[in-house]
């Protein structure tokens, strides 16, 4: 039985994490044969936050699956202020079919989920980003042509994004390694939950505060912005925290010699990765943003597709390895 939201990447079993995962693959290939599955569907945007990606990857997503979307920024809805969570859930419930939301607390997104009786997908909050590590793993997946095994160093802020990479790898039998300043490591929990399941899919979760070992060796190297958004006032302080995990070519030679590059975007060039590198052939990071669009149709269509649309559509002629 599948979940009825997208909320985290912690609500899943390994199995089903990797049908996802397929399913995107399916999509990406054979985009045609999607085309009407969501006919007549309406997805919700509400945008708390700006976002390029986002927003760009699940309007065009929609309509590629033959539905609609409908833009609601904060001057449309302000959530808890001119409207709450729940009259807005009980009102687009009625008008719509799916709910992405991208927002600050993720008590949010939980709220917004028990309330509303439609699909809530979690487009991003300060807690998780579970879009975009589907897009990321399904990314190393192309790039590498296996998940199980594999060691990514996510070098940086331990953020939303490092939660969800840690969720994911946890999941899917890859080993983590996180480095991050002191005081700005990983939720204590998300890292407890990681380690527990991946000990259970052959992988592992570490935290350092040296970048130099949790690159070493490593397949795929990950970083993000050291400011998000919200963090603004923190901006100077963090630049000289941070300047030791910039991403350059001397830390990344650290990684295998056939490692990769990602980043989720935006990214800040001359701060937490060099040119040399997001720019370099081992770059993936328009592949990796590209891969939002196909990863997050394949959660549209798994939480709001109707049954029998589903049985038209093509089944995978063998199960993607992976797990290999």
């Amino acid at each position: 039985m599948f979940a009825s939201d997208f909320l985290s990447i912690r609500d899943f079993t390994p199995a089903q994490i990797r049908h996802l995962l397929d399913l995107a693959c399916q999509v990406k290939a054979m985009p045609a044969a999607y085309s009407r599955s969501l006919r007549g569907k309406t997805l919700a945007l509400i945008f708390e936050k700006p976002s390029l990606r986002t927003r760009v990857s699940f309007d065009v997503g929609i309509q590629q699956l033959g539905g609609f979307s409908i833009y609601l920024s904060p001057v449309e809805i302000n959530l808890g202020k001119r409207e709450s969570v729940y009259d807005v859930a009980k009102n687009l419930e009625r008008m719509v079919q799916g709910i992405m939301i991208r927002t600050f607390a993720h008590k949010i997104v939980d709220d917004m989920a028990a309330f509303a009786s439609i699909p809530v997908i979690n487009g991003l909050t300060d807690y998780s980003h579970p879009c975009q590590a589907m897009a990321d793993y399904l990314t190393i997946f192309e790039a590498k042509g296996r998940l199980a095994g594999l060691k990514l160093a996510y070098v940086g802020d331990g953020n939303n994004v490092a939660h969800s990479l840690m969720f994911a790898g946890a999941q899917l039998g890859v080993h983590v390694a996180v480095a991050a300043p002191d005081g700005y490591e990983p939720d204590r929990v998300a890292l407890d939950w990681a380690r527990k399941r991946a000990a259970e899919t052959g992988g592992s979760c570490t935290v350092t505060n040296d970048p130099t070992i949790a690159v070493r060796d490593a397949d795929v190297v990950y970083t993000d912005a050291w400011t998000s958004m919200g963090q603004e006032a923190e901006a100077e302080v963090r630049r000289k925290i941070f300047l030791p995990y910039q991403v350059n070519a001397k830390l990344f030679a650290r990684a295998k010699v056939d490692a990769i590059f990602m980043h989720c975007l935006p990214a800040h060039r001359g701060e937490e990765v060099t040119d040399e590198v997001i720019d370099s052939p081992r770059s993936f990071v328009f592949q990796e943003a590209e891969n939002r669009l196909h990863a997050q149709k394949a959660i549209m269509l798994e939480l709001m597709r109707d049954e029998s649309v589903a049985a038209q559509e093509p089944s995978a002629t063998q199960e993607l390895e992976l797990v290999k």
